[in-house]
């Protein structure tokens, strides 16, 4: 016969069932993913730093430097060079030196690293931001639209019929 009172196995009872339910709890919570350390030498800047920049377009270039696929399914700043990471060191001459460059990825993991690489080129580097970021500290972020082919001659001659 078992030797604990009622109260005491009562006790016993919804310890394990409250540590047994805690456990199951914390399993069922989805696992966030971790946050990449931002490791670069340039700045990563803010929303209020770049709202501060944009308001000077005349003194700034933004390098996007996303595929252009998250160009459009993410958004992106009013005007920006698109030139992605792996091809920046041979589109140089494309960027401006006489203005303030901001680089841009989706979370500044790939614009870092382009902000340091542009710094030791010459170019005079604010820092570098991530477009989700800048969204979800409320900047606003313009949809980027793909063009669409023009009708041929043929096309638009048929269609007229």
């Amino acid at each position: 016969m078992n030797k604990f009172s009622p109260i005491v196995l009562s006790v016993l009872i919804s310890v394990v069932t409250g540590h047994a339910l805690a456990a199951d709890a914390d399993a069922a919570k989805p696992q966030q993913p971790a946050e990449h350390a931002y490791t670069a030498k340039s700045p990563k800047l803010n929303r209020a730093q770049i709202d501060a920049l944009l308001a000077q377009p005349e003194k700034l270039v933004i390098v996007d430097v996303r595929r252009p696929d998250e160009l459009s399914s993410v958004g992106a700043f009013p005007a920006y060079l698109n030139i992605q990471a792996k091809d920046l060191e041979n589109r140089l001459a494309y960027i401006p030196k006489d203005r303030s460059v901001v680089t841009v990825s989706n979370h500044a993991g790939r614009a870092g690293p382009a902000a340091d690489f542009l710094a030791s080129k010459g170019f005079k580097v604010a820092g570098a931001i991530g477009v989700q970021d800048y969204e979800a500290e409320g900047g606003t972020l313009i949809k980027v639209t793909k063009p669409q082919p023009k009708p041929s001659a043929d096309a638009s001659a048929k269609a007229a019929q």
